[in-house]
């Protein structure tokens, strides 16, 4: 790493506190299917995710990825939907039916106008797009589908989860590259601070099982190539990392207003108090060598919250177990928020879920705030010795916490941060 540059003025947010209140949970993940099912498959360190050779990434260094286990989709949204659905939005309409009946909603009664539904992703639907591309070059034009612009535009899945749950507020999509989760969270959250609305389903979905990306992320050797032990191959914070393994999945919260959560006498799970969002502009890949970028995120989103950095007690790290990233990160961890909180990274149960990862690892963090207990780091061996912080390994650690941060780094120096209280 470079010598630190000096950071001149942190961004301080001018309003007051408020903390949106986080009523449901949804998760789709190779960690399992179901909020308990995936906090199960995180904190066990017996349960084995679902990472395997993909026959579409044949001959590829890395020719593997995390996969959703034993979801028929089909089955569960119906033959006609789930034809008008690319995988992506479909993760996300099964995610957001869990947690809008979590939160014991009744889309039939609520009032729509005042629902809204904010969801990220990278990549939408780049499989369909591989595919009809295919089409195109084999077969004419005459075999492309009609369907192609509405299957794999980036907003597909919010417009989905829109018309599933009947929502007529806003809907939209963020794409900030792998903090879209986090971002679109974010956002619901400046959405209930300004009133434009009192519920919002918010998180991430991704599905890119994608010959064509997994082989540009070999060229740019961001992909770990273990093929020979794919379930070891994701290993954050690790001596022997050598990059992340792609998952798909989806990670939905309910988050409603306060005053509307409490009028309805809604059980509360946890709050999302802080955000704080910033920009690298240092690179198109690779994130600011001092970790600048995130620093200023996570400190804007500590004021925002009201907070202070000895405050934290818990943070779920980006931690994508590229060498630069987790040694980027956690150094920045250790200069803001010193040497109490306890850090995990949950990927390797459930792979980089790209856009994803952030609406799945946030509802993760809900949860260990909830049960008070930090999910273990998979694969951690043989800690690097350069990490600064206290990762959590082998076993789920339980912990008195009241605070928590969600981080999160995208491609093209999209950083945003969470913080979460009990």
């Amino acid at each position: 790493m470079t010598a630190r540059r000096a950071a001149s003025s942190w961004v301080r947010s001018p309003l007051e506190p408020f903390s949106a209140a986080v009523t449901g949970i949804g998760l789709v993940t190779a960690a399992g299917v179901g909020a308990d099912a995936a906090w199960h498959g995180v904190c066990d360190p017996a349960a084995v995710p679902s990472v395997h050779h993909q026959p579409e990434l044949d001959g590829l260094p890395c020719d593997f990825m995390y996969t959703v286990p034993g979801l028929d989709a089909r089955a569960v949204l119906g033959i006609a939907a789930q034809r008008l659905m690319d995988r992506f939005a479909q993760l996300a309409v099964i995610a957001a039916r869990e947690a809008v009946a979590d939160a014991g909603l009744d889309p039939s009664v609520w009032d729509s106008g005042r629902v809204a539904v904010v969801i990220g992703s990278a990549h939408g639907g780049l499989p369909f797009y591989d595919e009809q591309h295919t089409a195109l070059t084999q077969r004419g034009a005459r075999r492309v589908s009609p369907k192609l612009a509405p299957l794999t535009v980036v907003n597909g899945a919010a417009s989905s989860v829109a018309m599933d749950l009947g929502v007529h507020g806003p809907s939209q999509a963020v794409s900030t590259a792998c903090s879209s989760g986090t971002v679109a969270i974010g956002t619901a959250h400046q959405m209930l601070r300004s009133g434009a609305c009192d519920i919002v389903v918010a998180g991430g979905a991704e599905s890119v099982c994608s010959r064509l990306l997994i082989a540009s992320a070999c060229q740019m050797k961001a992909v770990s190539t273990r093929r020979d032990d794919p379930g070891a191959a994701c290993r954050p914070f690790d001596t022997h990392r050598d990059g992340f393994v792609v998952g798909e999945g989806a990670g939905l919260l309910v988050m409603e207003h306060p005053e509307h959560a409490r009028a309805r006498g809604a059980v509360v799970r946890a709050h999302v108090a802080g955000y704080g969002a910033s920009s690298d502009a240092h690179s198109a890949v690779a994130p600011d060598p001092d970790g600048l970028g995130i620093e200023r995120a996570l400190r804007t989103a500590l004021a925002d919250a009201g907070v202070g950095a000895g405050d934290i007690g818990h943070v779920n790290a980006h931690g994508t177990s590229t060498v630069a990233n987790d040694l980027i990160e956690a150094t920045m961890l250790h200069r803001v928020l010193g040497d109490r909180p306890l850090v995990t990274s949950t990927k390797a149960r459930t792979g980089h879920t790209l856009g994803a990862a952030g609406g799945i690892e946030t509802a993760l963090t809900v949860l260990a705030l909830q049960r008070q207990l930090v999910p273990p780091t998979g694969n951690l061996d043989a800690p690097d010795p350069g990490i600064p912080v206290e990762v959590v390994s082998k076993e789920a650690r339980p912990a008195a916490f009241d605070h928590a941060v969600k981080t999160s780094l995208g491609f093209g120096g999209h950083n945003a941060a969470l913080v979460l209280t009990k």
